[in-house]
């Protein structure tokens, strides 16, 4: 939290790559302040004060594989405990800016960073300080203001940091600002996008490819050689008690008291902040709501909640080319089933073991399963650190390993169910491919697509999930049925000598 730039390392490394970026958000900085009022000199104090106190708030974040620790995120203390720990802070003026309550309890999922933040705030100025909350008011806030500003902020964030030649035309970025969030009328467009293009027929059919790979996860722990009996039953329990969600949610949010108005774009956002910010705030301390959703319909996404031991799978993610009602078995299995199975997976990778059927932190692994899995999770690792996407910079396998764990799973239990249809068994060919093949096809034409460098390394620094193509080859090359599908020999590069396999 509090650094402008993607992730910590932005920061530290001293490397011409980073050091060049950091050159260029300095630089950044200093136009973006002139262009509201400053002066030359001044605009190069404020830059200097924000980089100055952002370089201090990294060296004190965890790195994003500690941050995949649920055991190091999760520090659950008293406001009292908060109020001595971190005495820098003032937390009932906190409190009250949020406009609520003492909580009572606080999660503090970076102690070392608050403990760092509680001193910076008695070690830094208040004129610093108005620099820096200055700067975290005009840099998220430019793209609803005026060309000027817009521009300015895609010449560091689009050019610098993703190598995007040119800005998106306004009515794209528009309703990326209205899809993704539900606090943005997300849900209310999702409405009008479920209306024409999720009939209900959809939704049926992928309810049944969901319950056919739950069946085969069931199986799957059953045959398992690793795993004890007393490991086996409480996987079984947890999987019982997943969550669906398909389409859409069944109680749509009431945005009654959302105020939009035709005079100001940059209102209308401060007003959906405010709005999804009371929200947010008004649920402290309450009952969990079951039929909310942390995803729109219209986002081509799906997640697994471990706190609320749910899969989530929003209708735009339930078309072409994951999934259409209307083709063949092997297209929907290959695809949306290997989703689907990758959300169940999660429940299961290296952090979701890691919480119980009810969502709770809970180690429900005996001793020895959990150092079987562990050798096991270890070996995805050493698999993916050896991939090079962008000249010699590798996947981090730490940071991905959950990921990956939930793509060679997701596609090894939706094979499983493909073997159940009434296609795989006839064996039939369409277009001059086996009903297998189409599969494997299938999963591969999901992850086709280009990326510029400059984004393809921003990813590799900050995204969990592999590239797309290590998606495809990651897991087919541990994957017997694969082989077979496409005749792969031992020794073919897509073939590993030492097979991985966990769920």
């Amino acid at each position: 939290g509090g650094i402008g730039l993607p992730d910590r390392d932005y920061y530290l490394k001293d490397d011409d790559r980073y050091k060049d970026i950091r050159a260029k958000y300095i630089t950044y900085m200093r136009d973006m302040f002139k262009m509201i009022g400053d002066d030359d000199d001044m605009a190069e104090v404020e830059a200097d004060r924000v980089m100055k106190i952002e370089t201090r708030l990294a060296n004190a974040s965890n790195s994003r594989v500690e941050n995949r620790d649920p055991e190091k995120t999760y520090n659950l203390y008293t406001t009292d405990q908060v109020r001595q720990k971190y005495d820098g802070i003032n937390w009932d003026v906190y409190f009250s800016g949020l406009e609520i309550e003492d909580p009572q309890k606080i999660d503090v999922s970076q102690p070392g960073f608050m403990s760092e933040v509680s001193k910076m705030i008695k070690d830094i100025s208040v004129d610093e300080w108005k620099s820096y909350l200055r700067w975290n008011l005009i840099n998220p806030m430019a793209d609803y203001l005026s060309s000027e500003f817009v521009n300015k902020r895609f010449e560091f964030n689009g050019k610098t940091l993703r190598g995007q030649p040119k800005i998106q035309p306004r009515w794209k970025r528009v309703q990326n600002v209205l899809s993704p969030r539900r606090g943005n009328l997300g849900e209310a467009v999702g409405q009008l996008y479920v209306n024409k293009f999720f009939p209900p027929e959809a939704k049926d059919k992928a309810l049944k490819i969901v319950e056919s790979l739950i069946a085969a996860m069931k199986e799957s722990i059953n045959n398992l050689d690793w795993m004890s009996d007393t490991t086996k039953k409480q996987a079984l329990f947890k999987l019982s008690k997943f969550g669906i969600k398909i389409g859409y949610p069944d109680k749509w949010k009431d945005y009654s008291n959302l105020d939009i108005t035709p005079d100001s774009y940059i209102q209308n956002v401060m007003a959906c902040n405010y709005f999804d910010h009371k929200e947010s705030m008004s649920e402290i301390n309450t009952a969990v709501k079951p039929w909310e959703w942390n995803m729109t319909p219209q986002t081509v996404n799906a997640y697994y909640s471990p706190t609320r031991n749910e899969i989530v799978f929003p209708a735009a993610i339930l078309q072409f080319p994951f999934y259409d009602y209307r083709v063949d078995d092997a297209i929907n299995y290959g695809a949306m089933g290997a989703v689907i199975g990758h959300e169940i997976t999660h429940g299961f990778d290296d952090r979701g073991r890691q919480y119980d059927a009810d969502g709770n932190i809970s180690d429900w692994w005996t001793e020895e399963d959990a150092r079987r899995f562990e050798e096991r999770s270890e070996m995805v690792i050493q698999q993916y650190d050896e991939y090079t996407p962008v000249d010699d910079l590798h996947i981090n396998g730490e940071l991905t390993n959950g990921e990956n764990i939930a793509d060679l799973g997701g596609i090894t239990i939706a094979y499983d169910a493909f073997t159940k249809t009434s296609q795989f068994k006839k064996g039939e060919k369409i277009d001059g491919f086996t009903p297998q093949q189409r599969f494997f096809l299938a999963w591969a034409q999901v992850w086709k697509g280009s990326v510029r460098e400059e984004e393809a390394i921003r990813l590799l620094k900050v995204d969990p999930h592999s590239p797309g193509k290590y998606r495809v080859i990651g897991p087919y090359s541990n994957f017997p049925p694969f082989f077979e599908a496409f005749n792969v020999k031992e020794g073919d590069p897509m073939r590993r000598e030492n097979l991985i396999k966990i769920w």
